[in-house]
């Protein structure tokens, strides 16, 4: 991960225990969009190693993925470990679930993988960061809640990308 941040300005995200969505709609970034505007992607969840092909097959996530079991990069950079609800935060559109579903999802999950443990800290909270190339950080964001994450489109035209990509899951109307 480092070299590629070293190469690349790299859009980096923390997950916090209940992400799948966000991590979904990360999937559906194209690699050729990433690749032409020289943009990185890592998405580092906070679960074992033996996680992450079930984690990746499950949301179609296709990109770079790393795993800190320990979270001692989020405490490092002093990531949340607790939830904070303010009224100036608004709610991520890539976060369909709300609370009480996001966390009844994400037990569930837990109790039906194979190696049935859960997959990270409950509390630990998540957010991104945009660096690179080299050791300038140029972007970043600590989510408050399982429900502040940054728009993706925003987070990829801060990191140089002018496409917009449409990630809702409704139907389109393309009229010819």
């Amino acid at each position: 991960m480092i070299s590629l941040v070293q190469e690349l300005r790299t859009f980096i995200n923390f997950l916090c225990y209940s992400c799948k969505e966000y991590v979904e709609d990360l999937s559906k970034i194209p690699r050729e969009t990433l690749q032409d505007t020289g943009i990185g992607l890592v998405v580092i969840g906070q679960s074992a190693h033996h996680h992450i092909a079930p984690f990746c097959s499950l949301t179609g996530y296709p990109h770079e993925i790393f795993v800190d079991p320990e979270r001692c990069i989020y405490q490092k950079l002093g990531m949340r470990r607790e939830e904070k609800f303010t009224d100036s935060a608004h709610p991520s559109p890539h976060v369909k679930s709300g609370i009480f579903m996001g966390q009844l999802k994400s037990i569930w999950r837990a109790m039906t993988s194979p190696a049935f443990d859960f997959q990270g800290d409950l509390h630990q909270q998540g957010g991104a960061i945009i660096a690179g190339p080299g050791s300038q950080v140029h972007f970043s964001h600590f989510d408050m809640n399982r429900l502040d994450h940054m728009p993706i489109n925003w987070l990829l035209q801060h990191a140089g990308v002018q496409q917009i990509l449409d990630f809702s899951d409704k139907p389109k109307i393309i009229h010819v």
